[in-house]
């Protein structure tokens, strides 16, 4: 008996009721991209039960080209984030059961970003200066810096609108250990503000055709209170993690990790998972719809991404039991069809495989923790402190 829930990075599936405060009226991640490309074509999402949902949104919006089905094979819904904040950490964290009510500290845009207190620090302990210290595009700021950090050994420091504290240097100039050690000495200097991630962020090539590599590593804080994993382990049952989760948890919880940083290696790696394992959850991250495409404003790809993934889930679904849980939501928004670069808060998609779910509205959830909720149930556990379970006859 197997409780998976796999997360479509970014996957939004329209402006959420708040999305004013975060300044994201119009963002629709899944419609958006769909009349981008002139329409999507998902056929087994679309039998899952996707385009039922967008009707139970108060003003939802059509995906175009995937069409409601009279008779889903998945329970389908859609859930509002409870948190503060439209960061992966938070939508994360909600979705193993927590409630951010105190969002994490962001940096401002403008150069310096980071005060002079806690440069100093990294500076002082690692021996390097730090140079860039402004909110960026990674992309952008390695090209823009890269040929000078290879020039005097610098770290490129940056940040976004997101609470993070990015680290770049370029592989072949600054080992991979010494850069991990510094993201290690600057995650325990933002605790203070407090910063939700600390980033590392290496790099490759000649000026001009800098690349980043998948030695991307996270440095997250602690959750501040118990998480569906915390739980499942202290009750005996396996929790396994695909993908960056491991550091987007601290490690915290997870009794086996396979970290990747692709969802080509994140698809292998969860098949391999599900063939090898009975009585475990899973808990899986599929990263490039938002750090591929959604970040790079590129409708074309994110849709194409879509369509790998549609192929992905009929080999899943064939692969489990009708015991077995499957839900399939995101953590967040990242309309690639919006403007700047950053998340956008909204409303994101439920999809639920189990026996007890097949055909069935699970309505509007009020809280990403449902789904930590309905894992507890599920694994016949104590409660989590919050949520409702979605597994009720």
């Amino acid at each position: 008996m197997r409780a998976i829930i796999l997360v479509l990075d970014s996957v939004g599936i329209g402006q959420a009721p708040d999305a004013a405060a975060y300044g994201d009226i119009g963002a629709y991640t899944l419609q958006n991209t769909a009349l981008a490309v002139g329409g999507l074509t998902l056929p087994t999402l679309q039998s899952m039960g996707l385009g039922s949902i967008p009707s139970l949104i108060p003003g939802g919006r059509p995906i175009a080209g995937v069409a409601e089905v009279d008779t889903p094979a998945c329970g389908f819904g859609a859930m509002q984030e409870m948190s503060v904040g439209k960061d992966t950490i938070t939508g994360h964290w909600e979705i193993a059961g927590l409630d951010i009510k105190e969002g994490f500290h962001v940096f401002p845009p403008e150069c310096p970003s980071f005060p002079d207190g806690l440069i100093r620090k990294i500076e002082n302990a690692t021996g390097r200066h730090c140079i860039g210290n402004k909110a960026a595009s990674g992309t952008v700021i390695i090209e823009e810096l890269g040929d000078q950090q290879i020039r005097d050994g610098s770290w490129i420091v940056y940040t976004s609108a997101d609470s993070v504290f990015q680290i770049a240097a370029h592989e072949d100039f600054i080992p991979l250990a010494e850069l991990y050690d510094a993201c290690a000495v600057a995650r325990k200097a933002c605790d203070d503000f407090p910063v939700g991630r600390v980033i590392a962020r290496p790099y490759h090539g000649i000026p001009g055709s800098f690349r980043r590599t998948e030695n991307r590593r996270d440095f997250s804080m602690q959750p501040p209170e118990e998480t569906i994993l915390d739980r499942l382990t202290n009750h005996g049952i396996a929790t396994m993690t695909v993908g960056k989760l491991d550091d987007i948890f601290a490690h915290r919880g997870i009794s086996k990790s396979v970290h990747v940083e692709n969802n080509q290696d994140a698809q292998g790696a969860l098949m391999d998972l599900v063939d090898r394992y009975q009585d475990v959850f899973i808990f899986v991250n599929f990263i490039d719809f938002d750090m591929q495409y959604g970040h790079r404003r590129d409708p074309e790809g994110y849709a194409a991404c879509l369509k790998d993934t549609d192929v992905f889930m009929e080999s899943l679904l064939r692969r489990l039991d009708p015991k077995d849980l499957l839900a399939v939501t995101s953590d967040h928004g990242n309309d690639p069809t919006f403007s700047g670069t950053d998340h956008t808060r909204e409303w994101v998609p439920l999809l639920v495989a189990n026996r007890l779910c097949p055909g069935k509205s699970l309505g509007i959830r009020h809280g990403f923790f449902d789904v930590a909720q309905s894992v507890a149930s599920f694994f016949d556990i104590p409660p989590m402190p919050r949520g409702s379970s979605f597994l009720v006859p």
